[in-house]
Order: C-alpha cells, then sequence, then structure tokens
C-alpha cells in the first residue's frame, strides 16, 4: 500500500491537483485525499501545501518526488526482469524535447525503439521554453546550449551548427544578405524561449564575435513553425543544423552567410538528479545519443 499511496502522490504532483489524480486514477476526491493523509502520517510530514486553489510541495515533498520516482522504477525494473527475464526492458518513459527535432528526428528514432521494445511506453512533451523536469516528473528533456541548473545530471551529446538560412522565394524577392549586418535590411523570423526573445545572433568566426541586433514581423515559442514561415518565404531564421539540414540539402532552404557561421551549440541530454536510471530510460538515452551524434542531414 505504501508504493502505492506514494505513486498516487507522485500523480498528484504531475496533475497539479487532487481532483485531477483522482480522475486519473478512478478514485474520488474523497479517497485521494485520504490516502495522501495516510501517507503524510506514514513518514510524519507535511508533503503537500495545499489550499482551495493550488497545491505546492514541501521540502519533504521534493524528496519525496525526486526519489519516490527512483524507488518505483527500480521496484518495476526488478519486477520486469524476475518475471520476463534479464533482456527484456519495460514500462514508461517521460521525455521532453525541442519541438522541432521531437517532431522529426527524436520522434523517428522513437519509434525504431519502441519496434525494439514493444512493452516500453514513451509520452513525449514538446517545447522549445524551460521545463522543470523533476517537477513535470521527465525522465529525459533534449536542449540545446548551456545548461545552468547544476542539480540536473547532464550527459553532452554532440555540438552542432546555429545556421542562417532563408527560401529562395524569399531571396528572389527581398535580395541576398552578404554580411552579418545586412540582416538588419531583412525581415527575420524570431524564437521566444520563456520569456527571453532570441533576436540577437551571434556570428563568427574567431574570439570576437559579432551581435546582430535583427526584428520581423512573426515571433514563435514553437521552432517548427518558424521552420514552415521560413518554408514559406516569409523571412530568414537562425536554426540548428539538425532542424533545418534537411531542407537546405533538398535545396527548399538556402543557408547564408557561411563564412560568418559562429563556433557549433552544444546538444545535451538532461535528467533528474539521483543515483541511478532505470535501465529502460538508460537504453533510450544510449539510443538517442548515438543518433544525434552521427546524424547527417
Amino acid at each position: 500500500m505504501l508504493l502505492d499511496n506514494i505513486s498516487l502522490f507522485l500523480q498528484i504532483v504531475e496533475k497539479g491537483s487532487l481532483a485531477a489524480a483522482g480522475r486519473e486514477a478512478g478514485l474520488s476526491s474523497t479517497t485521494v485525499s485520504e490516502r495522501l493523509s495516510a501517507l503524510e502520517a506514514h513518514f510524519g510530514v507535511v508533503l503537500l501545501n495545499r489550499t482551495t486553489r493550488a497545491i505546492s510541495l514541501t521540502e519533504e515533498g521534493r524528496t519525496l518526488l525526486e526519489d519516490g520516482k527512483k524507488v518505483l522504477s527500480e521496484v518495476e525494473d526488478l519486477e520486469t526482469r524476475i518475471r520476463l527475464g534479464a533482456d527484456t526492458l519495460s514500462g514508461p518513459i517521460r521525455m521532453s524535447a525541442p519541438s522541432d527535432i521531437g517532431r522529426t528526428i527524436i520522434s523517428d528514432e522513437i519509434n525504431r525503439f519502441l519496434a525494439d521494445h514493444p512493452a516500453i511506453s514513451i509520452e513525449l512533451q514538446l517545447s522549445d521554453g524551460f521545463v522543470d523536469i523533476v517537477g513535470q516528473g521527465f525522465d529525459i528533456a533534449v536542449r540545446f546550449g548551456s545548461v545552468t541548473d547544476s542539480t540536473l545530471r547532464i550527459r553532452s551529446i554532440a555540438h552542432k551548427r546555429r545556421l542562417v538560412c532563408a527560401a529562395p522565394a524569399y531571396l528572389e524577392k527581398h535580395g541576398t544578405p552578404k554580411t552579418p549586418v545586412d540582416l538588419k535590411k531583412h525581415n527575420c523570423l524570431l524564437m521566444r524561449f520563456g520569456m527571453h526573445l532570441d533576436n540577437v545572433w551571434r556570428f563568427g568566426p574567431g574570439a570576437m564575435p559579432q551581435l546582430v541586433t535583427v526584428r520581423g514581423d512573426r515571433v514563435a515559442n514553437d521552432g517548427a513553425l518558424v521552420r514552415q514561415w521560413c518554408l514559406a518565404g516569409y523571412g530568414i531564421i537562425l536554426k540548428s543544423e539538425l532542424d533545418v539540414g534537411r531542407d537546405i540539402k533538398a535545396g527548399n532552404l538556402v543557408e547564408l552567410l557561411q563564412k560568418y557561421t559562429s563556433p557549433a551549440t552544444p546538444v545535451q541530454m538532461l535528467f533528474p538528479p539521483g543515483r541511478a536510471q532505470p535501465r529502460r530510460v538508460r537504453a533510450l538515452a544510449d539510443r538517442l545519443a548515438v543518433m544525434l551524434q552521427n546524424f547527417e542531414t
């Protein structure tokens, strides 16, 4: 019963309320509240601060969130090995990825992974902004660029260039920029990452980078949408080669300002803090790492 109550606690945090967790589990709000109270009584601490409108984790609740998921995963992994054999992988994986590569190359690799391991299920959430790895219960997150949260486990995968590009139709109509400063005269399609607007583009090479502030008539927090706008001829974008490499190779986009390309940026996988990962998570992480390292457009 203790493990069941810990599982219910994790569901409450993930869903954001006792009522939502109850609906997901097929339990009444009263039953959910009673089982949460029983769990708090077992540990002798308050796990959630509860008001009529919201819940928030106490320090003890955050500890249980971080370690409880690991315990449940280890129990599930042990049961799988006993029931189905040591080589069988099963269970759920929750993953976050940038919207553009998540829809394409990561989704393709997940399809291949699930074909090899049919007892696994994967929930993929796409976001180009900040995600709370621990609070939202993710097992893996793929992200571009540096990571500032020192509590997370980080696995560096590869370094990929960010490319300036545009559709041939846009260039035919508006001309081709020859230097980075020429972008000030062009319509640039911009990404927003949370509160940060990515409108200062960095160019190289060398130790003295050139920074250009650009502007345009379209801004989105979805990288796939920004790329679609570019393909439609609405403007110029700055995107990872993972996102636009295939489009450039197919001739749907043209790479610009090649001699000014800045140093490559890291692609990293993030994991919740903890000593061990379930075997299924390690297996997927290893597959994704090989794919991203060797990906060719």
